[in-house]
């Protein structure tokens, strides 16, 4: 199977040098990363823009490797190196869709890539790695969906854990969440209703999607609703400014994405007045001022003892620092069913 001619691997190790491997893959697509342990140079990486299919034991395994396994055959052929050390693949959906996964990959992997020790990552925690490395605090990953996490390093504290749980149940302050309330205060104009009614979601709407009562047939078919439905959450921070219906959407999301942070981060015990470190990171925050000036007024408010912070990685960087840890026995972070298993 041949590595897709526009992805192809960009960068250039040192060769000799021992390497891991991190995978990153998402609703959007799968990426990875073939970084040296110990530095030597910069990481060789490929991207897919096509996601692993579910299938009836959730994601689907086999999906997942037709496009990982021969990407890393060609980096490591890149790099001059025969096997990874230790691979660490971060996933969304991991923690409750992973049954396929957790049963298929570890020997895959090894006798593919030769790995002797492996991680199966939610993306959470891979997205906590890359913002915040080994180190006590709280992240929130906030895109199409949401999830947070937090932890304060110790055996007895593990992961705290919050929302994550889909467009359905939850994802509250996501992209997802953020357009699908547009769509429906767009429907309300619509309707002639005038409580949380707004014609400029409605004008919005129609020039992206068409015809308003059209977009029920258009929506509600579709296998990646939550990708449709966040589409339209950048529309929303359009109009905030002059929208006080998408203004309030806004700072709604806000508040509910604070509260996440909230309720995994870490808190102080006793006279302890350690601030700790919380982090953003995501495809949503790049709305930009619309959603960033009332999330940050709501951390402020409902975290007072933490230190916001810019998140240093992605999940990508994340799930190969977790790699080059495992390698190097320096991993720190706890293990947990669904979150981190180790697999050596």
């Amino acid at each position: 199977m041949d590595v897709p001619p526009e992805n192809l691997p960009t960068g250039h190790p040192r060769r000799g040098h021992s390497h891991v491997l991190g995978v990153d893959s998402g609703g959007s697509g799968i990426r990875i990363a073939l970084t040296p342990v110990r530095g030597g140079g910069p990481a060789l990486t490929w991207s897919s823009p096509d996601p692993a299919v579910m299938g009836t034991r959730g994601i689907d395994a086999q999906s997942l490797l037709d496009r990982v396994l021969p990407a890393a055959a060609r980096l490591l052929r890149e790099a001059g190196a025969e096997r990874c050390e230790a691979v660490c693949v971060g996933a969304s959906g991991m923690a409750t869709l992973g049954d396929d996964l957790r049963a298929v990959l570890p020997d895959a992997l090894r006798d593919a890539l030769g790995a002797r020790r492996l991680a199966l990552a939610s993306d959470a925690v891979t997205a906590y790695a890359g913002a915040l490395g080994q180190r006590p605090g709280a992240v929130v990953a906030v895109g199409t969906g949401l999830v947070a996490l937090g932890t304060d390093l110790t055996p007895e504290g593990g992961w705290r854990r919050a929302d994550g749980w889909g467009h359905l149940l939850g994802d509250c302050g996501s992209g997802a969440w953020i357009g699908r309330a547009g769509l429906e205060a767009a429907m309300r104009a619509y309707d002639g209703r005038e409580e949380g009614a707004s014609p400029a979601l409605l004008a919005r709407l129609e020039a992206l999607f068409g015809p308003a009562p059209e977009l029920p047939g258009k929506l509600y078919p579709r296998a990646d609703r939550p990708a449709l439905l966040a589409s339209f959450a950048p529309e929303v921070g359009r109009c905030a400014g002059t929208d006080p219906v998408a203004s309030r959407i806004l700072r709604e999301a806000a508040r509910h994405i604070a509260g996440a942070a909230a309720a995994v981060c870490p808190r102080p015990d006793g006279d302890d007045e350690r601030t700790l470190p919380v982090a953003l990171t995501g495809g949503l925050l790049r709305m930009g001022e619309p959603l960033l000036t009332p999330l940050h007024r709501e951390l402020q408010l409902q975290l007072p003892q933490a230190r916001p912070i810019a998140a240093a990685g992605d999940p990508l960087g994340g799930a190969s620092l977790v790699a080059a840890a495992l390698a190097t026995d320096t991993l720190r972070l706890p293990t947990e069913a669904g979150l981190l298993r180790i697999i050596c």
